[in-house]
């Protein structure tokens, strides 16, 4: 069966062809809102006392090998429309083994990052309900996600576009209030003021050496999973040819406004040792400036953050799941969509993995050390995706010369930019082993290799008829 003849199948609950109903405007704020992850908000507190004012070079290093990534993805998936998404050009470059690893990883990706965004949305709602047990903002979070991920694919999209513009305009405001802050010689009650160079008279930029530099990207790699999440979107967006190359080439910008000028403020106001590792910045900034009632505005918005992640996690699992069953590597019954072409199966199945989190949160009742740790793996599976991506894109030149030869949207530096990348990756991967707590996330992120590889193996062994295979012109 081909991947044309597969996608215009019926099923028993609808058409088997996931619907091109996300627009532009959708698309956009998708990728923005994937840009600004929890990580920013919850992790940036812990990455500032690690590296001090180094931190915005740290965000701003990973965010220019991410963009590259991003780029290779774009190319490649813009060099056949047939492909869906990166489990799809990983399986047809690199090999089945890779499209099974891929949408495996990348659906577990976004399982234990949903549990540190249901974390983060425990942590933030005690703000306001320090009384209410920890699993109950969680359960209601993922309750509400899978009635509205239920009804439409167009739904998501407009869920998204205001839980990203909500982040834009809160942090676009905290960039305004700070330069404001520091124009006006703001002084806290504290006694601080609000300056610039705040960002270098304690310690310089670099206080704790170049150890401190390297331990902050442990955690601030952690901000920018989900950059990828509009390649899932791939199959749903209406002109793609046009939206996905715009999408990623904003993602520079949006790293300059988001991360850097947001932490340079966050700084400026509040110098760099009075933030607090096991809180958010963004909360704590205006509390530590005297402005408490602000705080609480903050407290929402990065609620909302979380919630934005975890929307997008379970939206990309589901449709990981319908890729996978679509060519055989998970059950037929993830598969079927619902009468709006939705993946409703996955969405329950995934829905149900994400109440993990609940549980995590009573066997670890520590919500910083739960997420740290859960983070870490986090990212360690989105950058084993990444670098397929990117190993992806390197068999696309050596197989495809005369498609990247015609291609519109060409990746810059090419394979070198590649091998750069994973060099760079391979070294974050060095850096986790330096720190306790993230060193523990590192030693049992393989066990899920040495699981998907015995699962691997028993697929191949009753490999079902039928199984859909992407046909590329050559």
């Amino acid at each position: 069966m081909t991947f044309k003849d597969a996608a215009s199948g019926q099923g028993e609950q609808g058409q088997h062809d996931l619907q091109r109903h996300l627009t532009n405007r959708h698309i956009q704020l998708i990728a923005i809102g994937g840009a600004i992850g929890t990580g920013l908000f919850m992790g940036s507190g812990k990455t500032i006392s690690l590296a001090g004012p180094s931190i915005v070079l740290v965000y701003a290093i990973i965010g220019a090998m991410v963009f590259f990534v991003m780029r290779a993805m774009g190319e490649l998936l813009l060099s056949n429309l047939r492909y869906k998404s990166f489990i799809d050009f990983a399986s047809d470059l690199l090999g089945p083994w890779a499209g099974f690893f891929t949408g495996w990883t990348y659906w577990f990706c976004w399982i234990v990052t949903g549990i540190a965004d249901v974390i983060a949305i425990s942590a933030y709602a005690q703000f306001w309900f320090p009384d209410l047990p920890q699993w109950a903002p969680a359960l209601a979070c993922v309750g509400l996600l899978l009635g509205l991920n239920l009804l439409t694919v167009r739904l998501f999209g407009e869920i998204e576009f205001w839980f990203a513009m909500i982040k834009i305009v809160a942090i676009v405001t905290l960039v305004g209030t700070g330069v404001a802050m520091v124009a006006g010689g703001f002084v806290s009650p504290a006694g601080r003021a609000a300056s610039l160079s705040n960002l270098w008279n304690d310690g310089g930029l670099f206080p704790h050496g170049a150890m401190g530099f390297f331990a902050g990207f442990q955690i601030a790699v952690f901000a920018f999973v989900g950059i990828e999440l509009v390649g899932t979107t791939a199959a749903e967006a209406q002109d793609p040819e046009r939206t996905l190359p715009r999408a990623i080439n904003s993602i520079p910008v949006r790293i300059i406004i988001f991360y850097v000028c947001a932490l340079i403020a966050i700084m400026a106001v509040t110098p760099w040792r009075d933030v607090v590792p096991g809180k958010s910045p963004f909360v704590e900034l205006f509390v530590l400036a005297g402005l408490p009632a602000a705080a609480g505005v903050i407290n929402f918005v990065v609620l909302t953050s979380a919630a934005s992640s975890a929307n997008g996690g379970v939206f990309s699992t589901s449709r990981m799941l319908y890729g996978l069953a679509l060519k055989g590597d998970a059950p037929r019954a993830f598969y079927q969509l619902s009468r709006a072409s939705v993946p409703s199966r996955g969405l329950l199945f995934s829905c149900g993995c994400l109440l993990l989190g609940a549980f995590l949160m009573w066997v670890v009742p520590d919500l910083v050390q739960a997420f740290t740790l859960v983070t870490t793996v986090s990212a360690i599976l989105f950058m084993f995706v990444w670098s397929l991506i990117l190993l992806s894109y390197i068999a696309y030149r050596r197989q495809r010369p005369a498609l990247h030869a015609a291609s519109k949207y060409k990746m810059p530096g090419g394979v070198a930019m590649c091998w750069a990348c994973l060099a760079f990756f391979a070294g974050i991967l060095v850096l986790l082993s330096l720190e306790t707590d993230t060193r523990q996330a590192l030693v049992v992120t393989p066990l899920w290799f040495v699981l998907l590889g015995v699962a691997y193996r028993f697929m191949l062994r009753r490999q079902p008829e039928g199984a859909t295979v992407v046909s590329v012109p050559s």
